[in-house]
């Protein structure tokens, strides 16, 4: 998989077994002390060894407690600004998809995208968007099934 284009790259590698284990432990720290739509304060040693505190606003101490579980869990993370305008290929990376079957969707305009010369260019907004659409739609379609076999047993 390609790195998208100004995305920060957190490490040329998977987590270590240490590095897991240190995003686990903050993750239920954080989460222990979660009360929804409250800031948190968390208290920390700075470099010279003299505490200071951070307030974790809850919106962003739910993305931080997200990005802890997947490297918790070893997965690698890539983070991708939403304004970031993404190459065919870096999108249907995001989307595991071909950049052929992406192209697809381009040209029937089920993804916003715009021509820079002969190349196609998709915001990651756009695409976070479809991606969306496209699991809450999944999600609906499974939830039916689900429904309509629990009806013949």
């Amino acid at each position: 998989m390609t790195i998208p284009a100004f995305a920060e790259e957190l490490g040329d590698r998977l987590p270590s077994a240490t590095e897991r284990a240190a995003a686990n432990q903050l993750r239920q720290i954080l989460a222990a002390r979660a009360v929804s739509d409250t800031d948190q304060r968390l208290r920390v040693l700075d470099e010279t060894g003299q505490p200071a505190e951070i307030i974790l606003a809850p919106a962003l101490s739910r993305l931080l407690m997200e990005l802890l579980r997947h490297v918790g869990r070893g997965d690698a993370v890539t983070l991708v600004p939403v304004s970031q305008m993404l190459t065919t290929q870096q999108a249907a990376d995001i989307l595991n998809v071909s950049r052929p079957f992406l192209v697809s969707l381009l040209e029937k305009g089920d993804i916003a995208h715009v021509t820079v010369g002969r190349h196609r260019r998709v915001r990651a907004e756009d695409l976070f968007a479809y991606k969306k659409a496209r699991d809450t739609k999944r999600s609906d379609a499974l939830s039916d099934l689900a429904e309509q076999d629990a009806e013949h047993l």
